[in-house]
């Protein structure tokens, strides 16, 4: 059979010097010759005839296109490519949809057969009103035994794979919760924190006794930790709820915010959803009409595409979709390339990198995922060596459904990193989150993101001397939400950072130097902001012991005392002999500032070593169009007189790759 293969491969390819095309279709067959007439079914067969074809010839030339046709590929494993599997410069494999047509791989299963409750169904567990509308399909009967558990997740905890979810109309549906919107209050803690229960209002937790699978999702304590804790005990009498071990993350506070779910009782609107997992019912009230839309649940735990020490592969133009895990996981190889896909519906991330190099992802679009959109770890800290990776051109939204905080659009470690172009918004916490030296944050557009959080910035960074150098320019960011928010956060003593020709437009606080040094803002545009910049020591008072110890432990930790540490960055040398804690050698230059308030700083002492001068303050600076958000400067700006140089406002955000200079 191989041999056979390996021939009919050799007639397509037609000559040492041809590329190959292979092709992939629904109605396609795994014995075929994987030509456009007779497609494999699979990928994996493409897979096996690259391999087949590599071991006897060699790649051709030009490289290799595996065309996958349009129509649902349901996928219950990953598809897994290892370095067996790599292209090389000359010779690139690629994986892409066929040409105007849109092929979905789906990590589940269509549900079908849904039917009205009858009397002997769990009918009086339902609420009144939604009686006539919740149906219940039997997933057992139709072969789909494996549900999943909840499971605790939230700050802290990392990302692991979600339980069964239902997708509907493309759209995450809502798994039954109370109250349907917005939260309920803890009444008291009787207790103290730790002890694992609270006091709740009302009466509502009465409807739940038969209910034995109730789970919690709350900001306990602070209003940037959230995780999903599991009942063990409802006291109707004392209105008291218990949860399970390790309890509520920081403990409970009276007054904190939460919402139960999981509950069949609260299906009580359309978008939700419960599924009885000893009985293997799934019950629904659909928010459209069930019999014109496709209802899908989530099966595969593994990533869908699983890429280990690959080289030269691209995939490009499909949809990823309804998973209990990833979308897309990368771990090392090199000159790997994912664009233009659609990645959606996800239980955990989007897509990961890790310890990857010369790769990028473009023009993708991620939403809908359980957790952040992109993680990419890359470069080598200890020898400075970058990544050359690029995020670029990407919108991402709707992120971190499941893990609220620190789960971000775009999360990024390691060195050399650029992030360009990407459109993110509509998520509860972060837009982008950073580690590590010499990143590169350009040209994006983040809005309406901190959206349920506090103490919560749309780009942030924190607690660590050892990032150096990075950069955050020509970003555009407006209507952030949530209390206590800003745009760009350079928490507890974050140091070395240039904030330069940033946009930032109703974005709560603009620029937080939360005790850091040596970081320039400068260039930059704050409009209806309070403030526009805040500089604090709290290295000085409250935060003195995280400068003195874990911060010193993670300088400690990069051999900074050594090249190339000592090279690229020798103010390390002498930190910790000239008052690591002062945020001196910071600057605030050039910056404009219209509306809201310019400026607050809280030190001890102003210290001489901060420059905060020529910046234009509540002076009409000449926007080409304020109104309609054009803030451009004229060419007879006042802001010219203090040095200020133009934004290329224009080039912010998605673009067209294809007409711009930056790819």
């Amino acid at each position: 059979m191989k041999a056979i293969l390996i021939l009919m491969l050799a007639l397509i390819v037609g000559g040492p010097a041809s590329s190959l095309d292979l092709h992939v279709a629904p109605n396609g067959n795994d014995k075929n010759p994987g030509t456009k007439r007779k497609p494999f079914a699979t990928l994996e067969a493409a897979q096996e005839a690259i391999r087949a074809l590599k071991k006897e010839n060699g790649l051709p030339t030009g490289g290799i296109t595996v065309w996958v046709h349009g129509g649902e590929y349901f996928r219950l494993t990953s598809f897994h490519l290892t370095k067996e599997d790599s292209g090389t410069h000359e010779s690139p494999i690629t994986y892409r949809a066929w040409p105007g047509t849109a092929p979905r791989i789906i990590g589940g299963a269509v549900v079908k057969g849904f039917e009205p409750l009858k009397e002997t169904d769990a009918l009086a567990r339902i609420h009144p009103e939604a009686r006539g509308k919740v149906l219940k399909a039997d997933l057992k009967a139709q072969g789909i035994t494996e549900y999943g558990k909840l499971s605790r997740r939230g700050f802290g905890m990392g990302s692991a794979p979600a339980h069964m979810e239902l997708f509907f109309q493309d759209s995450p549906m809502i798994l039954a919760r109370w109250p349907n919107d917005g939260w309920a209050r803890i009444a008291g803690v009787p207790d103290g924190p730790s002890a694992g229960r609270f006091v709740y209002e009302g009466d509502r937790p009465q409807r739940w006794l038969a209910s034995d699978d109730i789970w919690l999702h709350g900001y306990w304590t602070w209003d940037w930790a959230d995780s999903y804790e599991k009942v063990r005990t409802i006291d109707t009498q004392a209105k008291v709820i218990s949860t399970e071990p390790p309890h509520g993350v920081y403990g409970y506070k009276a007054g904190a915010r939460y919402y139960a779910l999981n509950i069949l009782e609260e299906l009580d609107q359309p978008g939700e959803y419960y599924i009885d997992r000893k009985q293997g019912v799934l019950y629904f009230w659909p928010p459209g009409p069930i019999n014109k839309h496709q209802a899908v649940v989530s099966i595969l735990e593994e990533p869908m595409i699983a890429l280990d020490n690959v080289e030269y592969v691209s995939i490009r133009d499909l949809t990823l979709e309804c998973t209990r895990g990833k979308g897309v996981e990368v771990r090392g190889g090199s000159h790997l390339e994912i664009a233009d896909c659609i990645i959606r519906n996800t239980g955990t991330v989007g897509i990961t990198l890790d310890n990857t190099l010369n790769s990028r992802i473009v023009s993708c679009e991620i939403c809908n995922t359980g957790d952040g959109g992109i993680s990419i770890n890359s470069g080598d800290r200890l020898s400075l060596t970058p990544s050359e990776c690029l995020i670029a051109n990407n919108r991402i939204h709707h992120f971190s459904r499941w893990s609220s905080t620190y789960h971000p659009g775009i999360s990024v470690q390691g060195v050399g990193v650029r992030i360009a172009h990407n459109l993110i918004h509509d998520a509860p916490h972060s837009a982008i989150i950073f580690h590590g030296n010499e990143h590169i944050i350009e040209y994006n557009e983040i809005h309406h993101v901190c959206m349920e959080t506090s103490d919560a910035g749309g780009i942030y960074a924190g607690r660590d001397f050892s990032c150096r150098r990075n950069v955050i320019r020509y970003n555009y960011i407006h209507d952030m939400g949530g209390a206590d928010v800003r745009s760009i956060y350079l928490d507890d003593n974050f140091s070395d950072v240039l904030v330069a020709g940033n946009i930032i437009y109703k974005g709560k606080m603009g620029v937080c130097i939360g005790g850091g040094r040596a970081n320039v803002i400068e260039n930059n545009i704050f409009i209806e902001c309070i403030p526009s910049v805040h500089l604090d020591n709290r290295g000085e008072n409250w935060a003195q012991a995280t400068v003195e110890g874990f911060m010193k432990e993670r300088l400690e930790a990069v051999n900074f005392r050594h090249a190339p540490w000592k090279d690229r960055y020798p103010e390390l040398l002498t930190l910790y002999d000239d008052e690591p804690g002062k945020p001196k050698y910071n600057v605030i230059e050039r910056n404009i500032s219209v509306g809201g308030e310019w400026l607050r700083i809280y030190s001890q002492n102003y210290d001489a070593t901060i420059s905060i001068k020529n910046n234009l303050v509540d002076i009409d600076p000449g926007f080409v169009d304020a109104a309609k958000n054009d803030f451009r400067l004229k060419d007879d700006s006042a802001a010219r007189k203090i040095g200020f140089r133009p934004i290329p406002f224009e080039k912010i955000g998605l673009v067209n790759i294809g007409d711009s200079e930056d790819f």
